[in-house]
């Protein structure tokens, strides 16, 4: 892994540290998953191939990310505010997911450049995947899939946590 990849990797876990210790769901937090995503797309999705299998190996690890995005954020405590905006709160579970998703891409990269690159290069023959930008994409794409699930359904729960409260308030009399 280069200085980037493992600095990218970084940012990613001290985004889980950032969710443990909760954050409200404004508009920087909004933002910043937003940026890191699109940073990563641009760094190093080049391309999609869609030759042989890549697409299935892509789907699936796309997919992959996805669930555990939906996991970790199915599994975050949401709270409101004083102010009525949403706060988030990741638990163990949320952590535990968003560490395996990050766990399992640091893991074939390092292997790949450490003595397994002749058994990924075997596999992808034995399994039509085309070449190295195949697990590129699949890797980038898992990482998106999982950040950009978490984002969109925590969004989601927050808005309707806010609608729900909006309802329950009682109306405000108004003075003549």
């Amino acid at each position: 892994m280069s200085a980037t990849e493992y600095l990218l990797n970084a940012v990613l876990v001290l985004l889980v540290i950032r969710q443990i210790r909760g954050s409200r769901l404004d508009l920087v937090n909004l933002l910043l998953p937003l940026a890191i995503v699109g940073v990563v797309g641009f760094q190093y999705l080049h391309s999609i191939p869609t030759d042989g299998n890549d697409l299935v190996l892509i789907l699936t690890l796309t997919g992959v990310g996805v669930l555990l995005g939906a996991g970790a954020a199915v599994s975050t405590r949401l709270s409101l505010g004083t102010d009525g905006v949403p706060f988030a709160r990741a638990g163990v579970t949320a952590a535990v997911l968003w560490v395996v998703g990050i766990g399992l891409r640091m893991a074939f990269s390092y292997a790949s450049t450490h003595g397994a690159g002749p058994s990924i290069g075997r596999f992808s023959v034995e399994h039509s995947i085309t070449g190295s930008q195949a697990w590129v994409a699949a890797l980038v794409l898992m990482a998106l899939g999982e950040v950009l699930t978490r984002l969109v359904v925590l969004r989601v729960r927050g808005h309707r946590l806010s609608a729900a409260a909006r309802r329950t308030r009682p109306a405000q009399v108004s003075g003549s």
